[in-house]
């Protein structure tokens, strides 16, 4: 029997008031599928990047949101991996952004008892993006140093806490001092405000003229050349986000001098299949239940009250993990 359920869907690209909340008829789960019902919905910037055309939606209407944790309520055929009533989390699958769904059933993981949902649907896919940021893409060693861009915000919080832990030296940028403070509660050695100081003068004042042996950077065109400047020799400048627009293109020849690397990864090399996000979401609910990380949303709004959030998102309002509470 189809169940009637409240989304959030856009008909065409646009401003944050293309939202429109509208009612849909949510069939059962066929084979390999789950319906949820969601408890909570995470925000994250790439939902300003599909809302506005950035990225491309299959087609309209659309359902955008990729992440949210729920109740399973019914399983189709075949599925052995999750049973009704149980509490679980996706970071995978498209259509978050309304109060239930159908999802497979291999892109669903199991919230373990001591991770409430809130913290689970704010930090499932910042979460497993610091994991393997930190973790994955550069062989970096404790006694390190590294720069993180927008240390204040949802990744960029989880991933100082899990560096921190490591044994790495963390630089963090910010862009107000209101964030500062936050990076510094994160964990961060050093805290820069590139609104009011220059971030590589900076950098290499806190390294005695070296550099850094790493940089992750999602603000793009406006610290990218800056984040290549601050590199040290066969240093590794970790790329994975363009939020304040298009980066210049770059002749690769300018990485010769100090033997640079620069890479673009996403999260889907590194967390693709089931037992890559069971493995990787079992380290992340590892990390919390001890206290390495402190995932608790800084900012809960209403599902009612999307509009606003995309507002703030858009805007830069906000600091840490941002979700939305679904009352059914």
């Amino acid at each position: 029997m189809s169940l009637k359920a409240r989304a959030a869907r856009i008909h065409q690209y646009g401003p944050p008031e293309v939202l429109e909340f509208e009612d849909i008829l949510v069939p059962d789960p066929g084979d390999a599928e789950v319906r949820v019902r969601s408890t909570v919905i995470g925000l994250n910037f790439v939902d300003v990047y599909f809302r506005r055309g950035t990225m491309e939606v299959p087609s309209f209407p659309a359902i955008i949101g990729n992440e949210a944790a729920g109740v399973v309520e019914a399983v189709g055929r075949n599925v052995a991996s999750v049973k009704v009533g149980d509490r679980v989390v996706f970071g995978h699958s498209t259509g978050a952004y309304a109060s239930a769904g159908l999802h497979p059933a291999d892109r669903l993981v199991i919230i373990p008892d001591g991770v409430t949902d809130e913290q689970a649907a704010g930090s499932f896919l910042k979460g497993l993006t610091a994991r393997y940021l930190v973790k994955d893409v550069v062989p970096l060693k404790p006694g390190d140093t590294i720069l993180y861009h927008a240390a204040a915000g949802g990744v960029g919080q989880i991933f100082v806490q899990w560096a921190k832990s490591l044994g790495y030296r963390v630089i963090g940028t910010v862009s107000s001092q209101s964030k500062a403070d936050v990076a510094r509660l994160a964990g961060c050695d050093h805290v820069i405000n590139y609104s009011t100081e220059d971030f590589v003068a900076r950098t290499f004042e806190l390294t005695d003229g070296v550099g850094v042996d790493a940089v992750f950077d999602s603000v793009g065109e406006d610290t990218f050349r800056g984040s290549l400047a601050v590199l040290k020799v066969r240093g590794t400048l970790v790329q994975f986000g363009k939020v304040s627009g298009e980066i210049t293109p770059l002749d690769p020849y300018e990485l010769g001098p100090r033997g640079l690397h620069l890479t673009w990864p996403m999260l889907q090399h590194y967390v693709s299949t089931p037992a890559q996000t069971a493995e990787a979401a079992a380290d992340l609910f590892a990390a919390i239940k001890s206290g390495v990380l402190r995932v608790d949303p800084t900012r809960i709004y209403s599902f009612d009250d999307l509009v606003e959030a995309h507002r703030d998102l858009e805007g830069r309002l906000t600091t840490g993990s941002a979700v939305l509470r679904v009352t059914q």
